[in-house]
């Protein structure tokens, strides 16, 4: 099921230069259990009037107690800056939720690592979140180029255990993400987000090893609901439609 409701910016906090975390609620009771974790919405920017099409973002967050979604936003162009600058009390409208969502374990016990890099941490906070709630501690590594560029560290640090790479060395282990001893370290799931190369790398990584391995794209979507075709990637079952039929994807679908 697929809804567009109008949502007010309850909170709007500056992360950095770069990022913005947006609470939005609900005037209306809605069914924000149904979204899971690796799915995103659509933003209608009203505001700018450049932009004509709908922003995709992944859901960070959802409280379905208080009836908000958290947004993690990284300003990349006119759309997104408007939405970063819009003030607290403003209505923005969502279409929600979309795409499918990372593939929970079945062993109770899992040995899981979820790995992330700049923006793309902002699905696995909600997934490690629900891994919690089934028992499911999971091993979380977020990734930067330096130690002000790590995003909600504290807030991973509430379901898992968080370990850290920068680039820069000036927080956690020096390095490429895929040099970590966290990721190095024995695990029956991987899931990651971030850029394109990374994940390559860690998909590469784990498929020597003999890990599941799930990944969330990226990839330039434009309608979010596979009519526009313009975020296709190519698998081993020909090509996808990324916003439809991911964002994510098991390696194995993948031609990587």
């Amino acid at each position: 099921m697929k809804y567009i409701n109008d949502f007010i910016i309850s909170r709007s906090e500056r992360l950095n230069d770069r990022y913005q975390l947006l609470t939005l609620t609900s005037q209306e009771i809605l069914p924000l259990q149904e979204a899971r974790p690796g799915q995103f919405v659509q933003v209608k920017i009203d505001r700018s009037s450049s932009t004509f099409l709908r922003r995709p973002i992944s859901i960070h967050d959802i409280d379905s107690e208080a009836n908000t979604m958290t947004l993690l936003v990284a300003r990349a162009g006119k759309g997104t800056d408007t939405l970063c600058s819009m003030p607290e009390g403003e209505v923005v409208n969502i279409m929600w939720p979309l795409g499918n969502t990372f593939s929970l374990p079945e062993e109770p016990d899992a040995n899981v690592l979820l790995a992330g890099g700049g923006v793309g941490v902002a699905p696995l906070l909600y997934f490690s979140k629900i891994l919690a709630s089934r028992g499911i501690k999971p091993s979380i590594l977020l990734a930067a180029r330096s130690a002000g560029d790590l995003l909600r560290v504290d807030e991973f640090r509430k379901y898992g255990d968080v370990h850290l790479s920068t680039d820069d060395g000036s927080a956690g282990e020096k390095g490429l993400i895929t040099a970590n001893s966290a990721f190095s370290a024995t695990r029956d799931h991987v899931y990651t987000c971030g850029p394109m190369p990374m994940m390559k790398a860690i998909a590469h990584s784990c498929g020597e090893r003999g890990i599941d391995c799930e990944v969330s794209l990226e990839n330039v979507m434009a309608c979010g609901v596979g009519a526009c075709l313009c975020c296709v990637e190519k698998t081993v079952k020909g090509n996808r439609c990324v916003c439809t039929e991911g964002p994510v994807f098991n390696i194995k679908e993948l031609t990587w």
